[in-house]
């Protein structure tokens, strides 16, 4: 018998020492080269031939000090070759952006955390990216750079369509910038997959609440898996900021989010199951961190 053995694309390696010398790469061969950080992503969809008209491969991993994670006490900076596993264990995005390593913490395996990063998942910008729910209600802004000049992007005006961004061709993402998130606010992401680890999420939800005696300050919502990017739900949130807290108004919330997602039905998960999830997971998250906070203000918890 003879076995026949499936040839993976030709494509011709860059390693660029500088973001100057990686841009004048992207600039020379634009739209038939890719840029790599971890290649978590890449590289899979390249074996798959799922990439066409890829002719070269700029990895940036040979360029030294891109693996930031900087924090100036009025906000949290992340390199473009930042793991996620450097950002799942970091000090400070324990202390002050939990739910940021929360969502880190619920990606893939060990292995893939500490190669991919958290820049590369939301350029790969597929509709169930972990980090990214999380960096919506966080209001992140994405730091970009081309030969031709600079520019920044709110990470709400960033994905454009599953697997698309605001990118060109002969651009990179060179960082993105979190500011501090209000005072007294607690955030969580929930994951929801068949599988504790190695899953793509069914449904994710993000989601940060300020209380402030009985009253909701402020409340961000934001859907991963349940519309063709990632989204907030500025409706959902609207119910409840500047009212007092309610069993009735959290489930109007939740009601909101899930009427304002517009899900698939694929091999992982029907439309309508999802939006049930929706539904159910934004009332979990929002109740348990009103319990968190009133844990903590007993003393039996510290808020983020």
């Amino acid at each position: 018998m003879v076995t026949f053995y499936r040839r993976l694309p030709k494509f011709d390696y860059l390693a660029p020492q500088s973001i100057e010398e990686a841009l004048a790469l992207l600039s020379r061969y634009q739209g038939s080269a890719k840029v790599i950080a971890g290649g978590s992503d890449v590289v899979p969809k390249l074996k798959r031939r799922a990439m066409k008209g890829i002719d070269y491969i700029v990895d940036l991993k040979g360029i030294s000090g891109l693996d930031y994670i900087s924090y100036d006490g009025a906000g949290l900076k992340l390199g473009p070759l930042a793991t996620v596993r450097a950002v799942e264990r970091s000090d400070v995005v324990l202390e002050t952006f939990p739910m940021l390593a929360q969502a880190a913490e619920s990606m893939a395996s060990p292995q893939v955390r500490n190669r991919g990063t958290v820049v590369g998942n939301i350029c790969n910008a597929v509709p169930s990216a972990d980090m990214a729910p999380s960096l919506l209600t966080l209001d992140a802004k994405v730091s970009v750079v081309s030969e031709k000049g600079s520019r920044t992007v709110a990470i709400q005006d960033f994905f454009t369509g599953p697997t698309k961004t605001v990118l060109s061709a002969d651009e990179i993402v060179t960082g993105i910038e979190i500011p501090n998130p209000p005072a007294n606010s607690r955030g969580k992401y929930i994951k929801l997959t068949p599988r504790r680890a190695m899953d793509l999420a069914v449904v994710g939800v993000a989601v940060m609440v300020t209380p402030e005696n009985g009253i909701c300050k402020d409340l961000r919502i934001a859907l991963g898996a349940v519309s063709p990017t990632p989204i907030r739900v500025a409706q959902a949130e609207s119910i409840l900021k500047g009212n007092k807290f309610s069993d009735e108004l959290i489930d109007q919330v939740a009601e909101a989010a899930a009427e304002g997602c517009r899900p698939i039905s694929d091999h992982r998960a029907s439309a309508e199951y999802r939006r049930d999830m929706v539904r159910v997971l934004t009332r979990r998250a929002i109740r348990e961190l009103l319990s968190d906070e009133a844990a903590s203000a007993q003393g039996f918890g510290k808020g983020a």
